[in-house]
């Protein structure tokens, strides 16, 4: 552990809170290490430009990343099950349930928001494939209408 509170920041220091920071550390752990709070960290974060998600955030992060895809029910489920399975595990802290719960909710959620998209775009296809069929039934009708008209 790094002693430095009521010190300024070294160089070297300020190297090792990056890397710690796009290492996505948690937060806590950084503060342990240097020895200081979890608001003293986030401070000297906050100086530095390294953005720490959330504020008092126990993970640090630079951005979320967009996937190329959705991925399916089925990935989804099995991030939940994931989770399910990792949550049996005894001696977990309090933090490590918290983001289990909310890796559960996530894949919960995820999956209702999917079933809807999938809904959607299924009667998008139907939509279209209905405004076909009356286009051709449109110019069928034109075309017997003008056979029968003397």
């Amino acid at each position: 552990m790094i002693e430095m509170k009521g010190k300024p920041w070294s160089p070297e220091q300020e190297f090792l809170l990056k890397e710690l920071v796009e290492a996505k550390k948690p937060l806590r752990d950084i503060a342990d290490q240097f020895g200081l709070s979890q608001d003293a960290v986030q401070k000297k974060c906050d100086r530095l430009g390294l953005e720490v998600v959330g504020g008092k955030a126990l993970t640090t992060t630079t951005s979320i990343v967009m996937p190329e895809e959705l991925p399916s029910v089925e990935e989804a489920l099995l991030m939940l099950a994931g989770a399910l399975k990792a949550a049996c595990e005894p001696g977990l802290d309090k933090v490590e349930v918290q983001r289990l719960q909310v890796i559960a909710t996530l894949a919960r959620t995820y999956k209702e928001i999917l079933a809807d998209y999938l809904d959607y775009r299924g009667l998008e296809v139907e939509l279209l494939e209905i405004n076909k069929k009356y286009e051709e039934f449109t110019k069928k009708s034109q075309g017997t209408e003008a056979k029968s008209v003397p």
